[in-house]
Order: C-alpha cells, then sequence, then structure tokens
C-alpha cells in the first residue's frame, strides 16, 4: 500500500539540470584545446586561453562538473527506491547541490588564472580543496542516513558502489590535498620527490577507480535491470565483482608512472595488479550485458538502453585496455603519445558519458513526471555521439600509434632518425579528426540538453506531482509473537 511520504526528486532535478550545463560547458572548452592543437592562434595570445590553462578546465568540468553532478543526483534517486524511504536529511541535500555548483564554479574560474596545484585531477587550490571535503562529506551523511532509514532489509549492489565511491574519494580527496598553505590563492603540498608522484598517481588512479569506475557502476546495477526489464543476470557475481574491485584497485596506481624515478618494484606491483584486474572488470561488463538476454528487441525501440548496451561495451574494452597497457613492454610504446589519450576517451565518452546518458534518459521521465519531450531527439544524440566517439578514439589511437613507432625509430648510428618536431607533422591530420569526432559529440549533448529542457517544462511550472513512497508489509514473525495478556 502506499503512504503520504514521497520519494524527494527536487534535488535529483536539481543535479540533472547541473549534469547538463556542465556537461555542455566542458565539452566546449574541450573542443576548443582540441582546436588549439590544430590552430595555435586560437589561443589569440591570451594567457587564460592558452591550452595549458584550459586543459584542466575540461578534465575537471567532466569528471566533477558532468561525472560528479550525475553521481551525486542518481546516488539520491537509488537509494530512495531501492530503500523504499524518503531522502534523508533533506536541507543538507539541497546544500549538498549549491555547494558543489560553488566548488567547480570556483574551480573552472581560478585555474585559468593560474592558481593551482599543477596536479592532474587536483588542480584546484586549498581553500577550493576545503570546499569539496565539506560538499563530499555532506554527501556521505545524506547517502548513509538514508540507507540506515532503509524500510527494506537488504541493500541492493547498487547502494555497496555508491557507498564505496563516496567513502574511497573522500579518502583520497583529503590524504593526497593535504598541503601546507602560504597564502589565499598558494599551496604547497606536504609530500615531495617520488613520494609526491606516487601520493598523486594513488589519487589520479582511484580517481578514476572510484569516481569514474565504482560510482558509474553503481549506475548501471540499478538501471540496466531497470531498462532491461528483467533482473540482474547474477546477482551473486555482482558481489563477487564488487568485492573483488575495491580489493585490487587501490594497489595499481603506480602505472601511471612507469619509467620514472619510481623503484621498479613498485611499478611491478602495479602491472601485475593491473592485469588481476581483469577479472573484476570483465566480469561486471558480462553480467551488465547478459542482463539483457532476452530483452535484445528493447534495443530497437529504447534509445536508453541502446547508449547502455554500447557503454558496456566500451567499459569492457577499455578496462581490457588498460590492464594491456600497464604491461611494461607496451607501455614503453603508449607511454607519453596519444594512444593513452584515445583510451581515456575510449573510458570516458564510451564508457562514462553513455551510462550517463542512458541512465538520466531512463530516470528523467520519472524523476520529471513525464516522457522525454522528442523519442527521435534521443534516436539523433546516440548516433552523433557514436560517430564522435568513433572518429575520436580511432583517429587518437592512429596518433599514438605513430608517435610511439617514430619515438623509438633509430639510425645505424643509434641517434634518433626523427625529429620531435617530424612527429608532430605526422599527426596533425588525427588532431583534426579528434576536433570532427569532438564536435558531433559535444551537438549530441546539445540534442539532450534541448529534450530536456522541453521535458522539464511541467517542473519550471512546479506542476509534477510527488511520487509516493511504498511501503512493505511487515515481515511475519516466527514464531507468532505473543498476545500482549499472555
Amino acid at each position: 500500500m502506499l503512504s503520504r511520504e514521497t520519494y524527494n526528486d527536487s534535488v535529483v532535478r536539481l543535479f540533472l539540470l547541473g549534469a547538463a550545463i556542465w556537461g555542455v560547458i566542458a565539452m566546449t572548452i574541450g573542443v576548443w584545446v582540441a582546436a588549439q592543437l590544430v590552430w595555435p592562434a586560437l589561443n589569440f595570445n591570451v594567457p587564460w586561453l592558452a591550452f595549458s590553462r584550459l586543459r584542466p578546465d575540461h578534465t575537471f568540468g567532466i569528471i566533477f562538473g558532468f561525472g560528479g553532478n550525475a553521481l551525486i543526483g542518481t546516488c539520491y534517486y537509488v537509494v530512495q527506491r531501492t530503500g523504499h524511504v524518503r531522502l534523508a536529511l533533506g536541507k543538507l541535500a539541497t546544500f549538498t547541490f549549491w555547494g558543489w555548483q560553488l566548488a567547480c564554479a570556483l574551480a573552472m574560474i581560478t585555474m585559468p588564472l593560474g592558481l593551482t596545484q599543477s596536479k592532474e585531477y587536483a588542480e584546484p587550490e586549498w581553500f577550493i580543496d576545503i570546499l569539496v571535503a565539506i560538499v563530499w562529506v555532506s554527501v556521505g551523511v545524506v547517502f548513509f542516513a538514508t540507507l540506515a532509514r532503509r524500510r527494506i532489509k537488504h541493500i541492493y549492489v547498487a547502494n555497496w558502489y555508491y557507498g564505496a565511491f563516496i567513502v574511497a574519494v573522500g579518502l583520497l580527496h583529503i590524504v593526497n590535498n593535504l598541503v601546507i598553505p602560504v597564502s589565499w590563492t598558494k599551496s604547497y603540498p606536504i609530500y615531495s620527490g617520488a613520494v609526491d608522484a606516487m601520493v598523486q598517481w594513488w589519487y589520479g588512479h582511484n580517481a578514476v577507480a572510484f569516481f569514474l569506475t565504482a560510482g558509474f557502476l553503481g549506475m548501471m546495477y540499478y538501471f540496466v535491470p531497470r531498462q532491461a526489464q528483467q533482473p540482474l543476470w547474477s546477482y551473486r557475481f555482482s558481489i563477487i565483482n564488487f568485492w573483488a574491485l575495491i580489493s585490487i584497485y587501490m594497489w595499481a596506481g603506480s602505472h601511471h608512472l612507469m619509467f620514472t624515478a619510481l623503484p621498479d618494484w613498485v611499478q611491478s606491483v602495479g602491472m601485475v595488479f593491473s592485469l588481476v584486474l581483469l577479472m573484476p572488470s570483465q566480469g561486471s561488463a558480462i553480467n551488465g550485458l547478459l542482463t539483457f538476454n532476452g530483452s535484445w528487441h528493447r534495443l530497437k525501440e529504447d534509445p536508453a538502453a541502446r547508449f547502455m548496451v554500447v557503454a558496456l561495451f566500451f567499459y569492457a574494452a577499455s578496462t581490457l585496455e588498460g590492464s594491456l597497457m600497464a604491461i611494461k613492454s607496451v607501455n614503453s610504446l603508449s607511454h607519453y603519445t596519444n594512444w593513452t589519450v584515445a583510451h581515456v576517451h575510449s573510458g570516458s565518452i564510451g564508457w562514462v558519458a553513455m551510462i550517463t546518458f542512458g541512465s538520466l534518459y531512463a530516470m528523467a521521465p520519472r524523476a520529471l513526471g513525464r516522457p522525454m519531450h522528442s523519442h527521435m531527439a534521443m534516436t539523433v544524440h546516440f548516433r552523433l555521439h557514436v560517430i564522435g566517439l568513433l572518429i575520436y578514439i580511432v583517429s587518437m589511437w592512429a596518433a599514438g600509434v605513430t608517435e610511439g613507432v617514430m619515438w623509438r625509430a633509430t639510425n645505424p648510428d643509434g641517434s634518433l632518425m626523427h625529429s620531435f618536431i617530424a612527429t608532430l607533422v605526422a599527426i596533425k591530420p588525427a588532431y583534426f579528426a579528434r576536433v570532427v569526432g569532438g564536435l558531433f559529440v559535444l551537438a549530441g549533448m546539445v540534442v539532450m540538453v534541448w529534450n530536456l529542457w522541453h521535458t522539464a517544462r511541467d517542473a519550471r511550472a512546479r506542476l509534477i506531482n510527488p511520487i509516493p513512497v511504498p511501503i512493505p508489509e511487515p515481515e511475519p514473525q516466527y514464531p507468532p509473537a505473543l498476545p500482549a495478556n499472555a
């Protein structure tokens, strides 16, 4: 039966809006900086428009603006539905939205101005890091307080992934950003040398592991069965994959520092754990894909399901590629080349973006109280995105292999056969192709925002009816409780 308690979807809608806006901003910056590698004059000789200043804006905007909003929004949505309970601490949940937008805005403004720690994925200065930590702890409080109030005894596997993602990212953020402030806008890390590099890539790798993998796997484990309209292929397998993933992923960060000053044995440990990661990574992808067994016909009529299936294929492909790139002999060719860029974007555009789009298209009609405005626009978005994705990663794979081969080529006397500038000339067509691919992806994102805007007109008019929380029947007691007067 239904109670008068309703789900708190207003904050979910805010995060949905935030993901859409930051996605457009970050992808626009990404296309711009990609174009600068073809036409350098696009920086207009303005320091804060230079590639080196805008590239961190692109990565931060995608990971924390687009991805962060999508993850927190779906996290709040899923924990309510799987627990049959309203989101706890509603005012704190609203604070997490506005606090997160403020942190993203401050970071995106200060980084082009040169106020940065110069650490990949951790560029914002100390005062922004403190704000991020406060907001992140608040997200954890809201999530775990809601989980503690659940009416369904069992904790669904998606919440396991969301919980691990919240705890791990909080730990990584705080430890990696331990600094000594010397002014309001400058600080220095407490670590130095190879230790600083190792801590940074322990953070950088696990930002990928827990932010871009565990969090989005939580999204996948809830929305894929919903769109397939049947249970997860193997629930037990999902639990095994969860424990394997969180046990192994933390130890693989040193594969980012192959052939550096890091001790060789630490590099080897990273390589070994990266190879072991193949099992839980491929297992999750297989579990998600096999959930569609018997429901493949839905791909013809449901663009959200199409996004999810292609996302799972790219998750399998990019995790396989990542493990292979951690092998030292392979890494010697791929290191510092655009092959790494192709790998990162096959994961981010292929896995992260597509599972997000599929989940948002699945969630939006329920959170907004009406079907998507245009089914055709969803299909157009899917086609634009896939075309752009393929152009992007194929061009960067070609550029990366070309660079690696040319850098390794030597003359009989041992001197390098090709100058560095010769490699840039050779890969310039691939840089142009990347811009084209990025424009397709950006165009698809604009189509999605247009579709969401028209779908949300009732939300803008405050006409959405809150969804009641279903209250499960009390579980029978064995043996039955005795009467009070017995």
